[in-house]
């Protein structure tokens, strides 16, 4: 027997490895067409929720000692829709929505009450910055509001915030701003409605705007509830930069909001052509994008949340669904930004602010993350609070006798994993 004659296999043998090796081939074949950022599965992906959490008094009491300075005249006292971006020099950038600016005065209120309040003269402007410094400090409010009204009966509420390079390879650095452009309404839409997705620049070190661009114009969608902005929160995974947004579905009376995703080469937000968004089957430069969380009912998020990626799992948290959405912050989990979406996670009810009056007057909504303060497992979550009331003018008095009411609060959050 020649040495190319060893035994051979039968012919059921034969069939056997044709058969696994086009199961192999065709395994392959899927593998390498699925992107690896939207595979589900893998020993660093588990399910995650809070394991525990605890008021932040060190970063409340930084924005108390800020806003409650009677000496400063025209700085920030009060806003909402909180974010935050670390500088390359070391500093934190905050960015508000609403602000109130002007003065503060000492307790007691007119009213009597041992609360420091502002009159009603006090200016109110449509977003904000405070720059703290690398200490913890707050330090100054850049003059505002810091991005103009696009048009009358119009205006900006910053949202997310990058820094990145002026341009692809570029050392020059700048910071992207997501905004969220919005136009006066009536009925549901008391808190305005959406019109576009921006992203402004902001030179370094001074912090001037040098331009903004429209990334996504909804303005001519006809139903403002199908109307989705994105910026809400960015995470950074591998080459992209993916971008989360949602509908406005609990403005028009709606129990909770769908959430949607976006995303960009890393380091290209302000160029319009280079976002693509999910459509449920892939990602697409236009036609009709998909939500990837939300049934309108018990799951969903509200108007805005936050997700953070920690390992290869994609945490989300948003107030919940229902009436539970005024003091509830609850959570899902995911191991693509496209979901599928896990939750929603058992709630906690973070501390709203002693004012002598029911809770029930007062709401928690917004929670967002904020990574550059956050670190050896612990999570910085800020809430914004407010008073509630039908009556806007009601609602402002309120939360001037008392500024307290109209200021972000933090807890710090631990995670892990589900059981």
């Amino acid at each position: 027997m020649s040495a190319d004659q060893g035994p051979r296999p039968g012919r059921s043998a034969r069939r056997t490895w044709i058969v696994l090796l086009l199961a192999l081939a065709c395994a392959a074949v899927l593998l390498t067409a699925l992107p690896d950022d939207d595979r589900e599965g893998g020993d660093a992906c588990e399910a995650r929720t809070v394991s525990s959490w605890a008021a932040d008094d060190k970063v409340t009491g930084a924005f108390e000692r800020y806003g409650d300075d009677t000496a400063r005249a025209d700085d920030w006292t009060g806003g909402d829709g909180t974010h935050s971006v670390r500088l390359p020099d070391g500093r934190l950038l905050w960015l508000f929505s609403d602000t109130f600016l002007g003065q503060v005065h000492a307790p007691p209120n007119p009213v009597g009450q041992p609360h420091t309040w502002r009159d009603s003269t006090a200016p109110m402007v449509r977003n904000s910055a405070v720059v703290m410094s690398r200490s913890g400090t707050l330090q100054r409010t850049l003059p505002a509001p810091l991005f103009p009204d696009p048009a009358p009966q119009q205006w900006r509420w910053p949202v997310a915030a990058k820094v990145e390079p002026r341009s692809p390879g570029s050392s020059d650095k700048v910071v992207r701003v997501l905004l969220w452009s919005r136009a006066t309404g009536t009925g549901p839409w008391i808190y305005g409605v959406p019109n576009a997705t921006e992203v402004a620049t902001l030179s370094l070190p001074d912090l001037r705007v040098e331009g903004i661009v429209k990334v996504s114009d909804q303005s001519s969608v006809p139903d403002p509830e199908k109307r989705v902005l994105y910026g809400t929160t960015t995470v950074d995974d591998g080459d992209w930069t993916y971008v989360f947004g949602g509908n406005d579905g609990q403005a028009a009376s709606r129990s909770a909001s769908h959430a949607y995703v976006a995303r960009v080469p890393k380091g290209r937000l302000a160029e319009p052509g280079a976002w693509r968004y999910w459509n449920g089957d892939g990602w697409t430069e236009t036609g009709k994008s998909r939500p990837v969380l939300g049934d309108g009912e018990r799951k969903g998020v509200g108007s805005a949340f936050t997700v953070v990626r920690v390992k290869g799992t994609y945490v989300l948290f948003t107030m919940a669904a229902g009436a539970e959405g005024l003091t509830t912050v609850t959570s899902y989990w995911a191991c693509s930004p496209t979901g599928p979406w896990h939750g929603p996670a058992k709630g906690f009810s973070p501390p709203l602010p002693k004012d002598g009056s029911a809770e029930q007057d007062m709401a928690a909504y917004n929670p967002q993350a904020h990574p550059a303060l956050s670190g050896n497992g612990r999570l910085l979550l800020s809430y914004d609070v407010n008073w509630l009331d039908a009556a806007p003018a009601s609602a402002q008095a309120n939360v001037s006798r008392n500024v307290s009411l109209y200021r972000p609060r933090f807890v710090s959050l631990r995670l892990a994993t589900a059981r």
